[in-house]
């Protein structure tokens, strides 16, 4: 048996060929996409995925062709709340077909592939308890996958929905590096926003991303019957974090529970609650983000 050392070159795996066949196929692919933008939070449980959702939904509302990604691997589930869940996939000879939402977005997750809703990603390995050492290198070939051989077409903004994690974006940099903008979500609590500063720091700092604003989301909470609004949280944390790293406040999105209903029912908020101060909200963060790109020229 011969040794590494042995082996001509590569061995004849033609890494470097391979690699440069799907950067190519990758710009190809995304080369009718106006703008990526990332969604992306440092923290699990501050509501990304649903702003994502409704993001994604309220720019199609205006009329944008929209598109998101669902970088989540192992938890998917923008699937589930955009109401594609069991959308039947098409493949062509090298590509599929995204799953459209009723509004038009097109949407690709992990989770459109997963036979039953409990199905776990697992990935192949001599056990699955092995499989660690290598699931941040599959993670990202998925994700490079889902890019590059998703039949987008023609799009006005497409929303890659990352998770959680302050290690996720530098990853995704390499695959895109005319990154549009990022967007981070928090919510007001001093605990989130001690990781959010994190991404925060990542992308602005040392990646030197363009950050498009912080989205604050369930900072407040609206009683139903009498109108009051009361803070769930502590609030002037956001703002002070806006300050600290010289980004826009995009918007504060008020605690709805029937935002958590309609991403349990695969129903959109902002279409189906339209005049609710949440919708309002996210219909104006749509706008902002699409001046930002305006004036970018």
């Amino acid at each position: 048996m011969k040794t590494y050392k042995e082996l001509p070159a590569d061995g004849g795996s033609d890494i470097v060929g391979q690699v440069t066949e799907q950067i190519n196929r990758l710009e190809k692919r995304l080369a009718s996409v106006r703008h990526t933008v990332t969604i992306m939070s440092g923290k699990g449980g501050v509501g990304k995925s649903a702003i994502t959702t409704n993001l994604a939904s309220a720019l199609a509302l205006s009329g944008c062709a929209v598109g998101v990604v669902d970088a989540d691997i192992n938890g998917p589930s923008i699937a589930k709340m955009m109401g594609v869940r069991h959308t039947k996939m098409e493949y062509g000879v090298d590509s599929v077909k995204p799953a459209v939402s009723p509004l038009g977005v097109k949407v690709i997750s992990m989770d459109l592939f997963l036979a039953e809703d409990e199905t776990p990603v697992l990935w192949n390995a001599a056990t699955q308890k092995d499989a660690f050492t290598w699931r941040g290198i599959m993670e990202m070939t998925v994700l490079r996958e889902f890019l590059s051989d998703t039949e987008w077409g023609p799009l006005d903004y497409l929303l890659i929905d990352l998770p959680p994690g302050t290690d996720r974006l530098p990853n995704l940099v390499d695959l895109l590096p005319n990154l549009g903008g990022t967007i981070v979500v928090t919510i007001p609590s001093g605990v989130s926003q001690f990781v959010v500063k994190k991404s925060l720091a990542m992308a602005k700092n040392i990646l030197n991303t363009p950050v498009i604003g912080i989205i604050e989301n369930m900072g407040e909470y609206i009683c139903s019957d009498c109108g009051k609004t009361e803070d769930l949280f502590p609030s002037g944390h956001t703002e002070e974090m806006a300050r600290q790293f010289d980004v826009a406040l995009l918007g504060k999105v008020p605690f709805d529970p029937r935002i958590s209903v309609c991403a349990d029912e695969g129903t959109v908020f902002v279409a189906d609650y339209g005049d609710t101060p949440a919708s309002r909200v996210l219909k104006e963060i749509g706008e902002k983000i699409q001046t930002f790109f305006e004036r970018q020229g």
